[in-house]
């Protein structure tokens, strides 16, 4: 296997989770129109299995199996890689097996015990995908142990149109019947997505056995390298797939988290149910599908770290350790920075962008604010995630989570049920939880790989840049707003940032050209930003 950062496969599949998120929008902006927050308290009960179960599928169990193929890849033992690959489709089946007939059989339960008896359709209607989804996770998890994300991109971009297409067409017919079909409609485009991605990873794959995939990764079968038996790895697979998965997964757990305690304790400040439901659809349903666009970022960094940081662990390379490591840092703070600042100062006009059939929406942007200001943390999390369990030590971003956890649920416990903070006691929990995990995770990278971080490079330019991209955003959007509609006045202040911030991470020197170059098309892109003279 060749030498490589992550930043390509980063790159790519950063690209493939930006489309899907902007497919996700297309999905959710009219669905929250058409059925409203209460429509959308029941959707994001069903919801938040799924994004688990999809954080699973693209990161949890994929990264766990892509570490073990990477790591033997890279040892020569491509034979061991193979017998990963067979038996981790096993384990997934057999795991998803489980995983949907329990929700079949608990939807009824769980409904009752949040208190959202009107979810039950929209449970049932999304247990089906936790059947394909482990399945999915074992082809994603064997092409990202060849350090190979684009078969990964490709079936999460049809997933995605195909979840959209068929939920969103639902949603509309069933909607005239009443709100708990039209989001079981709704939930249902989760449940025919997946094997529609499966079939395009069995595609690609099999192209790639006919295509000399056997010579190029080595899986002969040769006696040599076959030495490791099926039960060790199987062992190590286990004990790898559940902390990784846990690990990886922080803003799925926070938002189960949500989900359990939310509208019990509204009620308990109280509010009455629909009022509750209401609430609970605010946060989830309007400010938290906007704080995945950050999110696709920062998994798709600690995705790509994974293989990157196991295959130079593996082959003993520390300088080329030490280089991903420090790079990842970085990245996750010119990634996280502006997104933080930006969804600060635009909460409002973000929102009232979005979603301009629904005046309700723009009640949400303190939670927005709020949840904002944890994505920079949010990031930095994933981010050393990522390279922890690349390190062999995916039991540390468990012991991150679970602090960030309690944390988050002791805030939410507390705060939610004060009727002037009400839903946005539960954005502070999780800003405070992402907190929490990213400093944790930090700490435990420094510890386990001994990396001395630039903190001027990773920390410092990167908030200098925000700042002034904060000041450029509010003189576009202040001035802006005093001659064109809000709307017109909100995509100019976007822009305005996003330009900002490019111009000074690359004039400040946070960002070389050797690095912009290992991206997909960089030399060309480097190129055209030394005539810019940003480089």
């Amino acid at each position: 296997m060749s030498k490589k950062t992550f930043l390509s496969g980063a790159a790519v599949l950063g690209a493939a989770g930006l489309i899907v998120q902007m497919m996700g929008a297309v999905f959710r902006i009219p669905l929250a129109n058409i059925i409203g927050d209460v429509g959308m308290g029941y959707y994001q009960t069903a919801y938040p299995v799924y994004i688990f179960l999809l954080v699973f599928s693209t990161n949890g169990a994929p990264a766990a199996i892509s570490k073990m193929i990477s790591e033997r890849v890279a040892a020569g033992r491509a034979a061991e890689a193979r017998r990963v690959f067979k038996l981790s489709f096993v384990v997934m089946l057999v795991f998803g097996l489980v995983a949907c007939g329990g929700l079949f059989a608990f939807a009824a339960p769980l409904a009752h015990f949040v208190k959202s008896e009107g979810s039950y359709y929209s449970l049932l209607a999304i247990a089906p995908s936790l059947l394909f989804v482990p399945l999915m996770s074992v082809f994603r998890g064997y092409f990202q142990g060849m350090q190979e994300m684009r078969p990964t991109a490709v079936s999460q971009l049809v997933e995605q149109a195909i979840r959209v297409a068929v939920g969103l067409s639902l949603a509309v017919f069933l909607v005239s019947d009443s709100l708990e079909l039209a989001s079981a409609g709704a939930c249902f485009g989760a449940s025919v997505g997946p094997p529609a991605g499966i079939l395009i990873l069995l595609v690609m794959y099999t192209r790639r056995r006919r295509e000399g995939g056997r010579a190029r990764d080595g899986s002969t079968g040769a006696g040599s390298d076959a030495g490791e038996r099926a039960g060790g790895i199987l062992r190590t697979l286990i004990v790898l797939i559940v902390p990784t998965t846990i690990g990886i997964s922080i803003l799925p757990v926070m938002n189960v988290v949500d989900m359990l305690i939310c509208r019990i304790r509204l009620t308990d400040a109280g509010f009455g149910v629909l009022e509750a439901e209401g609430l609970y659809g605010l946060m989830t349903g309007f400010a938290a599908p906007i704080i995945n666009i950050p999110m696709a970022l920062a998994l798709s960094i600690a995705l790509s770290m994974v293989p990157a940081v196991a295959a130079a662990r593996g082959a003993g390379d520390g300088n080329f350790l030490d280089t991903n490591i420090r790079m990842g840092l970085r990245t996750a703070m010119i990634i996280g920075m502006p997104c933080s600042f930006g969804l600060i100062i635009l909460s409002e006009p973000i929102l009232r962008l979005i979603y301009p059939a629904q005046p309700i929406a723009s009640d949400a942007a303190p939670c927005l604010a709020i949840l904002g200001a944890g994505v920079v943390f949010l990031c930095v999390a994933q981010a050393m995630a990522g390279i922890l369990q690349g390190l062999g030590r995916a039991s540390l971003p468990v012991v991150s989570l679970l602090a960030g956890v309690a944390v988050k649920f002791a805030l939410t416990y507390m705060l939610t049920a004060l009727p002037a903070l009400n839903i946005n006691g539960a954005a502070l929990g999780s800003t405070a939880g992402y907190a929490v995990i990213g400093f944790l995770n930090l700490v435990f990278v420094k510890r386990s790989a001994g990396v001395r971080f630039d903190i001027v490079l990773s920390v410092v330019k990167p908030l200098a840049a925000g700042l002034l991209m904060c000041l450029v955003t509010a003189a576009v959007y202040f001035a802006c707003a005093l001659f064109t509609s809000g709307r017109l006045a909100a995509l100019t202040a976007i822009c305005a940032a996003g330009l900002s911030y490019v111009i000074a991470i690359l004039k400040s020197g946070a960002v070389m050209a050797d690095e912009v170059a290992l991206l997909p098309k960089g030399k060309a892109l480097a190129a055209l930003l030394r005539k810019l003279r940003l480089l």
